[in-house]
């Protein structure tokens, strides 16, 4: 920490400097024409001698990233958005102004105009012919930041991985190109995109805790959303039949590689399909975005390859409990199936519903070997107070789950509709919440009403954005495709 706060001064005293000569260290706009990567692709290919016969002049603005001093020339690699390239600084074009750069540093940003030339090891180079300081910087950029144990220093100074690590930045371009893919998709297909409130008087469409907060001029608390779902599918009351929102939900929850409290969710709702229909949707949507942004359906996840070409195998809950070695006789009986589960060390909450058990069972026993897609589908009621139940077994719904690398990536069910039948399962829920259990649904009495005026038969889908990148990126954990990640407060 001393020698960084040493440099610091350096660099400083070279502001005071910079000012004494009259040159403003943070200057104002400068309007670059050219880019890095586009002047690579267009005349990465021209011989040194095309260049000498027909000079190429341009203009970039950038970050100097690396520089080398030779007396009365410098050599130094701007960086920009798209790239780097090399630049070339002479005493003898630049005359007085010459002096100035004997003020830069590493991390500095400056605008500059030249022609481009190839140097004797034929790099294409700019020959800087004029240029201006736009912005001095007082700290010095990580000369190893690769070799940072502390990863945690990556996220909470996203600015400086941004800059030092390429990767990271293409990370966030494939993240953009994911979304806008999936606004293409769905547009495509007839959806329309709405907006639904982040406030809610009531929290709900999924089981999870709540931020709270109070809202003055009303006087009344109101709640972070946890999901857009019982709005989304108000709006199917009202007449739309294919709508999706790309939303930011917020769980009180804990942090780890795959949740973070803040996150990105899709949820598309379609009236008079069901969730057979959403999964022969969904086996065309997510290999569609992995052609938009790898070109490919196999796709390297660590160790392993993915290969997305539907159709991917369904397999009910309660089948592949019993395929890994789970008794069939527990699966209605809740005292036997807790006693099976803490035999085999699995934690069981007290009072947890038969569905919940059989869910930790689940988690324990089966998520872990999900690695190539799979959907996992009718769930136990209690699980899904949202889905229709199962016609030929009221005791499950239609509900499924996508899985990849022993994640869930997608949630979706076949809506239930019938308003009596919800109001008994939000009742159920209260009292789950009254008996403790924080993440149980509220009672929403509005939603209800809602459903009284005539829900069409309909099927809904969430998948979570942030996974989704994790899978399409490589990245093994949620901290890795958000730019700035929920942290523990910096000591």
């Amino acid at each position: 920490m001393e020698e960084i706060n040493e440099l610091i001064e350096q660099r400083i005293k070279k502001l005071e400097e910079l000012r004494q000569a009259g040159v403003e260290p943070f200057g104002r706009a400068f309007y670059a024409e050219d880019h890095a990567m586009d002047l690579h692709d267009k005349y990465g290919a021209v011989s040194k001698e095309a260049l000498e016969a027909g000079p190429v002049q341009c203009s970039l603005a950038g970050r100097i990233v690396a520089m080398r001093d030779f007396g009365k020339a410098a050599f130094a690699h701007i960086q920009d958005t798209t790239g780097k390239i090399q630049v070339y600084f002479r005493k003898d074009m630049l005359g007085e102004g010459y002096k100035i750069i004997k003020k830069l540093d590493i991390g500095d940003i400056v605008g500059l105009k030249g022609k481009l030339f190839r140097t004797r090891t034929n790099e294409l180079t700019v020959d800087v012919d004029a240029f201006e300081f736009l912005t001095k910087s007082l700290r010095p950029l990580p000369e190893k930041w690769h070799g940072l144990k502390d990863i945690e220093i990556r996220y909470r100074q996203r600015y400086v991985d941004l800059i030092v690590n390429p990767e990271v930045r293409q990370t966030f371009i494939k993240r953009r190109i994911i979304i806008k893919a999936v606004r293409d998709f769905l547009e495509s297909k007839g959806f329309i995109e709405v907006e639904t409130p982040m406030m809610q008087p009531i929290p709900g469409g999924a089981t999870a805790k709540p931020f709270k907060t109070h809202h003055n001029a009303l006087d009344t608390d109101l709640y972070l959303r946890i999901a857009p779902e019982l709005y989304l599918k108000r709006l199917l009351v009202g007449g739309y039949e294919r709508v999706y929102e790309l939303n930011r939900n917020f769980r009180n929850e804990g942090i780890s590689t795959k949740h973070n409290p803040e996150f990105s969710m899709l949820e598309f709702y379609i009236a008079y399909r069901d969730y057979n229909f959403l999964m022969s949707f969904t086996e065309e949507l997510i290999p569609y975005l992995a052609e938009k942004a790898l070109g490919t359906l196999k796709i390297p996840y660590g160790e392993t390859t993915i290969d997305l070409t539907p159709p991917w195998p369904r397999i009910p809950m309660l089948q592949a409990l019993m395929q890994k070695g789970v008794p069939r006789e527990i699966f209605n009986d809740a005292e036997k199936a807790v006693a099976w589960a803490r035999e085999n060390r699995i934690e069981i909450e007290k009072g947890a519903t038969l569905g919940k058990v059989l869910d930790e069972i689940f988690k324990e026993k089966v998520e872990p070997e999900l690695i190539q897609p799979t959907f996992i589908t009718d769930y136990p009621v209690e699980l899904s107070p949202l889905s229709k139940r199962k016609p030929d077994n009221p005791a499950l719904v239609e509900r499924f789950e996508l899985f990849i690398c022993a994640r869930e990536i997608a949630n979706a069910f076949s809506e239930l509709n019938d308003p009596m039948d919800q109001r008994q399962r939000f009742l159920k829920q209260v009292e789950a919440k009254d008996q403790g259990d924080e993440e149980a649904h509220w009672m929403d009495e509005d939603f209800v009403r809602a459903l009284e005026y005539g829900m069409p038969p309909a099927a809904g889908e969430g998948i979570g954005i942030d996974r989704l990148v994790m899978l399409l990126t490589n990245s093994q954990s949620i901290r890795d495709v958000i730019l700035f990640p929920q942290l523990k407060p910096e000591q």
